[in-house]
């Protein structure tokens, strides 16, 4: 399958229950497309973002995080992310942006230090109580890839990148690198 170009217009119901428009005229949008909601490594992931999320909104990127779970799950799970976050339970959008499924995602060692990491931190959380315990058999399974699209105004992927494995998506420094600048966005 080949990745797409550009990005039709579409709105998108996000767990709040507002509506956001993909792509988006007054900014860059990065879709990223995670695992399952409580996914240690994409908790890991997403956390990086969180941090940072002062420094992505000064380069003009609002950032749109997909999970191939249920909106129930994603709020009891990821509700307290200061992104908009999209439920995909049937895995349409997964479909459309060539998002895979395979045991490659957990199977490659370049994941493994990041899957013992996202393990251990979710442990720390669950004893202090801060989080609920990843779930054992998650909604849509364990095994998703990343994926990563800068979308322009006007809908033309000005990067993308498809996971080769569970931990293999971009950084924040990453994405930064990728946003051009104002002019060069149409």
């Amino acid at each position: 399958m080949s990745l797409p170009t550009t990005v039709a217009d579409r709105a998108l119901v996000t767990i709040a229950d507002s509506t956001i428009q993909i792509p988006d005229q007054d900014c860059l949008i990065h879709l990223q497309f995670r695992r399952f909601a409580g996914c240690p490594i994409c908790n890991l992931h997403l956390r990086s973002f969180a941090v940072r999320h002062d420094e992505i909104l000064a380069a003009n990127i609002r950032e749109v995080v997909v999970f191939h779970s249920s909106a129930a799950e994603l709020r009891r799970y990821e509700g307290d992310l200061p992104f908009d976050l999209i439920a995909d339970p049937t895995r349409i959008l997964y479909r459309e942006f060539g998002i895979e499924s395979t045991p490659r995602a957990l199977l490659d060692p370049r994941a493994w230090p990041t899957i013992i990491r996202g393990v251990v931190t979710a442990t720390r959380a669950v004893l202090r109580k801060e989080k609920p315990a990843p779930p054992a058999k998650p909604e849509g399974g364990r095994l998703g890839l990343p994926g990563d699209f800068l979308i322009a105004p006007y809908g033309r992927v000005l990067a993308s990148k498809l996971g080769q494995h569970a931990d293999d998506q971009w950084s924040v420094d990453e994405l930064l690198a990728l946003a051009p600048s104002t002019e060069a966005r149409h």
